[in-house]
């Protein structure tokens, strides 16, 4: 018997910043799962940064959304009926077909995961997700983190930015500098997640700000804003600094092409390494992640959530993302966890 649900499909291809009219909320149904598939009523959906390059007809390392069908990205959800003998009802699944509140799935398309007691399941999509995983993939891997390196994370009260700043003072960091764009931004990194020193990038320039907080320099800068953050991090750097390049979010709504930091001369003088990457290439690291980030929850890392009730309010919460809106993980969530 056929499923009536609702999803989310790219109606237009924005100039600038994203609005309501470049998407459709559309009643559809789905037809019970054909031999290999399940049906999966999504619990929680995931909006991130990196959706926003995806609504260009652009080459990238994300293919376009496709106009009139719906949006894709990361949900976990419950399988609510079955035709694959592996899988039985009521096991808890992450995917890529999230914007949507029931999806037909192949074998291949998710991957079961175990509940969480005591945890939502929220955090497959963020601190035990890709965003952690980004972060732990960034920090260690990507920037080479040791336990002397003074850090500097840009957007640290976002998904990723706050889970790097945490796993470096985990692993020891002697400083960890954050910045964000509130006061009350600032006052959670400090309060909550424990950093070292924290600034509203709107009081001033990042430069000098960044100065202040990092008087002796920094060794590693994670990177999720770009522009005006990413230069006045070279600036800052000691010699053999590392920057893991994970975004410039600072960039993604723009009609012209930013200008690029102005001061790349000092990468030969102080041996800089900036490099970029996709979380994608490094699936090798996912176990030793887990190893670490899992009990860590348990044990005081903080995962917090910015929640939006219901797919009506999804593009809202995406275009709020971009602007800023969330404090750790954006989060529309579409139906309670079981149990």
């Amino acid at each position: 018997m056929p499923t009536p649900t609702r999803q989310i499909q790219l109606a237009a291809r924005p100039h600038g910043e994203p609005t309501q009219d470049d998407f459709r909320l559309v009643h559809v149904e789905l037809d019970d799962p054909g031999p290999g598939q399940v049906l999966v009523r999504n619990l929680v959906m995931s909006v991130d940064p990196y959706m926003r390059g995806r609504m260009n007809d652009v080459p990238s390392y994300a293919p376009p959304w496709r106009l009139d069908e719906p949006a894709q990205g990361g949900a976990v959800g419950e399988v609510i009926a079955s035709a694959d003998p592996a899988v039985a009802a009521g096991t808890l699944v992450v995917h890529n077909a999230g914007w949507r509140e029931h999806a037909l799935l192949g074998a291949g398309e998710f991957r079961p995961v175990a509940p969480l007691p005591g945890l939502p399941s929220s955090l497959y999509l963020g601190a035990l997700g890709m965003t952690g995983l980004t972060a732990y993939v960034g920090l260690f891997r990507i920037a080479a983190f040791s336990p002397k390196d003074t850090v500097f994370v840009s957007g640290a009260a976002g998904a990723v930015g706050s889970m790097a700043g945490q796993l470096a003072k985990l692993q020891g960091s002697p400083r960890v500098i954050g910045s964000a764009g509130s006061p009350e931004k600032v006052r959670h990194l400090l309060d909550d997640l424990g950093f070292d020193a924290a600034f509203d990038y709107h009081d001033g320039p990042v430069s000098a700000q960044l100065a202040e907080a990092a008087p002796e320099g920094i060794d590693v800068y994670f990177d999720n804003v770009g522009g005006e953050h990413l230069e006045a991090a070279i600036g800052a750097m000691n010699v053999f600094g590392r920057a893991a390049i994970c975004g410039s979010i600072s960039g993604y709504n723009a009609t012209e092409r930013p200008a690029g930091p102005r001061n790349m001369s000092l990468l030969t003088g102080r041996r800089l390494t900036l490099r970029g990457f996709l979380v994608y290439d490094n699936a090798d690291l996912q176990d030793e992640f887990d190893a670490m980030v899992r009990p860590a929850l348990y044990d005081g890392l903080v995962a917090r959530e910015t929640v939006v009730q219901g797919l009506d309010d999804a593009v809202s919460a995406f275009i709020g993302m971009l602007r800023g809106a969330n404090t750790g993980k954006m989060i529309v969530r579409l139906a309670p966890d079981p149990g």
